[in-house]
């Protein structure tokens, strides 16, 4: 596992130790970016499920401001913590030890707002169309932010929640990547 492109390139990534996360491919994580970039002229990033912070760290790489990384064990933590100290991204970063709904709800009293936010929650425990709609009833997501999910292929995500749509969804063996975006103007209604 790997930064695949930007100004990390190259830099090798630990993973979590365990069988607890499944890290997305360096293939699957090139063609996610290529969909969306496949380089960004800064932006703010949710991980949301972090895991290794693999996904977060390589959208920091490709050029955006800052990330917070979530995710609720303590050994994908301090694997975020030493991949961000290897690519030496540590000051363009937060990392919170906490589940998806909490973490949601303090970024909303926060007032933040993202231009990607990356969901790839265990396959076994997803909630995407849940939190998706919580994304888009605290209008999380900025006017031309995306809502990247990688999810199983038995898995089927509604077209759309609210003014977010499906832009793109592709199977990579037993993963799929949906992108979502906002309807133009959709945001505000």
């Amino acid at each position: 596992m790997r930064v695949v492109s930007g100004s990390c390139k190259g830099r090798a990534l630990k993973a979590v130790p365990g069988m607890n996360t499944r890290p997305t491919t360096d293939k699957v994580k090139e063609a996610i970016f290529n969909m969306i970039g496949p380089y960004f002229e800064g932006g703010q990033v949710l991980d949301l499920f972090a895991g290794s912070g693999g996904l977060g760290i390589e959208a920091l790489s490709r050029g955006m401001d800052h990330c917070i990384f979530i995710d609720r064990d303590h050994k994908a933590i301090q694997t975020i913590y030493s991949n961000l100290k290897i690519c030496h991204l540590e000051k363009q970063a937060e990392v919170f030890r906490t589940d998806a709904e909490r973490a949601l709800r303090a970024i909303v009293k926060r007032q933040l707002t993202f231009d990607l936010i990356l969901l790839d929650p265990p396959y076994k425990k997803q909630k995407l169309s849940t939190l998706i709609t919580f994304i888009y009833e605290h209008h999380l997501l900025n006017q031309e932010g995306v809502i990247i999910c990688e999810h199983s292929s038995d898995v089927n995500l509604p077209e759309q929640i609210g003014s977010l749509i499906v832009k793109k969804s592709e199977q990579y063996g037993h993963s799929v990547i949906t992108i979502y975006e906002s309807i133009k103007d959709g945001m505000g209604e």
